[in-house]
């Protein structure tokens, strides 16, 4: 997000920043890694992206092989402690431990649609190249034929979206 002089109006932020606290509920768990071949093969997962729980009690991005009842929070944008150049890029790393929104409300990027309060939320499974900004496992706010999946238990708070396209969603009830 570039700096101004002087805004007309404010941003509602970064992803993956909790954006009303009364009714939050966050978890922490390991970021599931994967190596083979001596070489990380897991994603990272960026704040304000969804995560999905894994088997065997770690968290992954949300993929095209997830489904709707896969769907467990949004990773929370948190200030790490930089202990090497990479640690601060704006997401977890495989094999640390992240936190994810469970229930509550943050700041998301909408990648294709506008928000309306109460409305929908949608999750993109598969690319479009007619949608450039579409990106796997980011939010939208209109559906797009089979490329993206509804999130019943999600919902735009507001119909607000900030020239970054950041929004803000909630999520209605406790997911784990």
């Amino acid at each position: 997000m570039s700096g101004k002089a002087i805004g007309i109006e404010l941003n509602l932020g970064y992803p993956g920043t909790v954006s009303r606290s009364v009714d939050t509920i966050i978890t922490a768990r390991k970021l599931q890694s994967n190596i083979q071949d001596g070489k990380e093969t897991a994603s990272p997962v960026g704040f304000g992206e969804a995560v999905v729980l894994n088997p065997d009690n770690t968290y992954s991005k949300f993929r095209e092989s997830s489904t709707a009842k896969d769907f467990v929070g949004i990773a929370v944008r948190e200030v790490k402690q930089t202990i090497d150049y990479y640690s601060s890029a704006g997401a977890y790393l495989p094999a640390g431990i992240m936190d994810v929104l469970n229930r509550g409300s943050i700041t998301v990027n909408c990648n294709n649609g506008t928000p309306t309060a109460g409305g929908k939320v949608f999750i993109r499974i598969k690319e479009n190249p007619t949608i450039p900004d579409g990106k796997v496992g980011q939010f939208e706010a209109i559906a797009d034929a089979d490329n993206t999946i509804e999130i019943p238990n999600l919902k735009w708070a507001t119909n607000k979206l900030d020239k970054n396209r950041v929004a803000e969603v909630t999520i209605l009830t406790r997911t784990i």
